[in-house]
């Protein structure tokens, strides 16, 4: 499977159920999201999305996202 990309449409888990959304960025060294400090690196990116439904946005690791289809 093709890496996850900024742009593409992707679903994960939330206490409400699986959510779908939007990556808007990509992060490959550490960062603060939110006042949660988040471990990422060029081998292990986490990635920044936008909930399709509230708009809100929150940190996700790539194993946390499904890439869907367009």
């Amino acid at each position: 499977m093709k890496d996850i990309a900024v742009g593409d449409r992707v679903s994960w888990n939330t206490s409400q159920g699986r959510t779908r959304g939007k990556v808007l960025e990509r992060k490959t060294s550490d960062f603060t999201f939110a006042d949660q400090h988040f471990t990422a690196s060029k081998d292990s990116p986490s990635f920044i999305v936008e909930s399709e439904k509230t708009g809100a946005k929150a940190a996700h690791d790539a194993s946390a996202l499904r890439r869907l289809k367009s």
